[in-house]
């Protein structure tokens, strides 16, 4: 659908935006990388305990974003967005509102059933999720580094639910998505920096991500990428404080032992 006599529509804009979003928001964050006042882990730690090159990390989400871009395209094209005229969009703060949280409860509860099944699941595990895990030092451009099998079930399926269920237009698709590009690749930043309004207004955020990618929390923290409402409600919530790094910078660490959570 194009707009105001335009050349690009709603349905490209919605599928290319977020993918833009996704690589410029991580720069910033490579950009920023060297500050390890600030750090979850040291850059020694980064290159030494990660299992996987920084050029495969870009090649694997250079494959599940080509992937979503497919579905997306399909999507739009399948629900017919384009015969939707603009003044027919919700344009009120309240409807927005409303579809913006429906379509953040749709994909965390999406996500988190599919997450820790993917963990549960010793098949699923070896196989599929483990990809993502090989970054046991999370840093910003490998957020969707993922097996494409479970980027296809946990991002673009999800995606596609939380777009259908809130009923949003195409064009509210483009802030959604946009939004929760730049929420998941800030949870995979690695860093802590003082005011970063995420870490502010979510409990979600790259210290509680952090405890996931390490060992002992691998069966915890499974929420992803707003809030931790299931993980306190199945007894999976790891809490945890931040402790001065030797070296600089901060450590998240449990503040309970694992006997102490609800086993899965």
């Amino acid at each position: 659908m194009k707009q105001d006599g335009g050349f690009v529509s709603d349905e490209l804009l919605g599928t290319f935006v977020p993918i833009a979003v996704y690589w410029l928001y991580s720069g910033l964050y490579l950009l920023l990388g060297g500050l390890e006042n600030y750090r979850l882990h040291s850059k020694k730690d980064e290159d030494e305990k990660n299992l996987v090159s920084r050029k495969d990390v870009v090649k694997g989400v250079f494959l599940q974003q080509a992937v979503q871009a497919v579905v997306s395209a399909v999507l739009f094209a399948v629900t017919g967005s384009d015969s939707v005229d603009a003044t027919d969009q919700p344009t009120s703060f309240f409807g927005l509102a409303r579809q913006f949280i429906t379509a953040m409860a749709v994909l965390d509860t999406w996500q988190y059933f599919m997450h820790r099944y993917m963990h549960q699941n010793k098949f699923l595990y070896k196989h599929i999720h483990s990809q993502h895990h090989r970054l046991v030092v999370p840093y910003a451009f490998g957020a969707l580094y993922n097996h494409p099998l479970e980027g296809l079930i946990l991002d673009t399926i999800g995606g596609a639910m939380a777009f259908l269920a809130s009923g949003m237009s195409p064009r509210t698709a483009i802030f959604f998505f946009s939004f929760a590009t730049i929420k998941t690749v800030d949870d995979h930043c690695g860093l802590w920096l003082p005011g970063n309004p995420f870490h502010l207004c979510f409990k979600n955020n790259s210290a509680y991500h952090d405890i996931h990618h390490q060992l002992f929390g691998t069966k915890y923290n499974f929420s992803q990428p707003f809030f931790v409402t299931w993980d306190r409600l199945l007894g999976t919530y790891m809490p945890y404080t931040l402790e001065p790094r030797v070296g600089g910078g901060f450590e998240a660490r449990p503040t309970t032992t694992t006997k102490d959570c609800k086993d899965d």
